[in-house]
């Protein structure tokens, strides 16, 4: 079982860790670090959090042997530590922990939104009043401020786990969304809008040989964007007809391969013939030549990130096309509402797309399938009016 703060140091020796007026410290105690040692450990962690809680906390009683700041008395947990001082400590531990891209936009958002206008309070005075007007003031949309806010949690969450502070203001809060009927009416750049079969045509005509084939992949499976440029031929299994869906790489990787978004992203791909045929096609373009299977056309290197393929290649195809424009990310969208309307099964649409569960998929595309539904029943009905016979 393990223990926050407490590990095994040495064969005969177990170290605690705990956060002190914003800094990091790491003691070690004289015990074998059995099972029933470590239980003392935690429960002796908890005390020396509980001490500095409450401003009693000796440093040279408790540990004798420390070089450590003997003597000294522990103020307030989070008094005179500004919330800026505190995210510098937490973010050293906290980086290490997270995928490239989550750590480039985190890290963004922690030195340019969040310590600018919050980094000099001290963190034993902020209150969710004042967090919660900083985050409906930036002017963005309620989604976004909750991205923001949810890395302010973290790192509170952590403070009061460290003893650093006495309790997280924003535990059970959230940011309620305020209605804006006209704002609402505006199309938002992640809905979902579907091409039609039409528009799907013209597209992948008004790309070339070298760079029709990781369109075709893209509407012919849903993957996301980030997977099918990450994707390598290692993971295509055309004898079977699947694929092995792992990697990711985003625009804030910077180059960095990362596993899929989700862990349900990781998924065996089952490839349907528009999607075998352009494997096959791509083949003959970059088997080759590299590890991934859709490469830039006219380059033996793949995609940096999303933005480039949708920069170089798509925006241009949709203006020669003449079709309206959309993000690619609608090729996911189109993909799965198709599959749902001739009536494949939720739960293998699901399954290709990399979701949770069926139940979240039809909640997602269930505006689409509701056009659908005026004709419901029909088939059944000719059904039983045969058996009334």
């Amino acid at each position: 079982m393990g223990y926050t703060g407490i590990k095994r140091a040495s064969a005969s020796s177990i170290e605690i860790a705990f956060m002190l007026q914003g800094k990091q410290c790491r003691e070690r105690i004289k015990l074998e670090p059995t099972p029933a040692n470590l239980k003392r450990a935690a429960e002796h962690r908890r005390e020396i959090l509980a001490a500095i809680k409450a401003g009693t906390f000796d440093y040279a009683k408790t540990f004798p042997d420390s070089t450590r700041a003997r003597g000294t008395a522990i103020q307030a947990p989070g008094h005179g530590l500004t919330l800026g001082a505190w995210l510098e400590s937490w973010w050293s531990r906290e980086a290490p922990l997270l995928k490239a891209s989550s750590r480039t936009i985190d890290d963004r958002i922690r030195r340019n939104v969040i310590m600018p206008a919050l980094g000099d309070r001290e963190l034993a005075t902020l209150a969710w009043p004042e967090i919660r007007d900083w985050a409906r003031g930036l002017g963005v949309g309620t989604k976004t401020q909750a991205n923001y806010l949810s890395i302010l949690r973290r790192a509170l969450n952590q403070a009061v786990e460290d003893g650093v502070l006495e309790n997280n203001p924003m535990h059970g809060q959230k940011i309620r969304r305020m209605k804006n009927r006209a704002k609402d009416a505006q199309p938002k750049d992640d809905e979902i809008d579907p091409f039609s079969q039409e528009e799907q045509s013209l597209i992948l005509n008004a790309l070339s040989d070298s760079e029709r084939w990781i369109i075709q992949f893209g509407f012919s499976t849903g993957l996301r964007l980030s997977e099918l440029i990450a994707l390598q031929w290692a993971d295509i299994d055309l004898e079977r007809k699947k694929a092995f869906i792992s990697r990711s790489l985003t625009d804030y990787a910077k180059g960095e391969i990362e596993a899929t978004k989700t862990k349900q992203g990781t998924r065996t791909l089952d490839l349907l013939p528009g999607a075998l045929a352009a494997v096959e096609k791509q083949a003959e373009i970059s088997k080759d030549e590299a590890g991934v299977v859709f490469t830039r056309p006219g380059k033996l290197a793949g995609w940096t990130g999303p933005d480039q393929l949708r920069d170089d290649l798509w925006t241009p195809a949709l203006h020669r096309a003449g079709v309206r424009y959309r993000p690619p990310r609608q090729m996911r969208h189109t993909f799965a509402t198709r599959a749902l309307l001739i009536g494949e099964p939720p739960a293998w649409v699901a399954a290709q797309l990399g979701h949770t569960n069926w139940g979240f998929t039809l909640r997602v595309y269930y505006r689409f399938l509701a056009s659908d539904m005026q004709s419901g029943g029909s088939k059944l009905a000719a059904l039983q009016s045969k058996s009334a016979r």
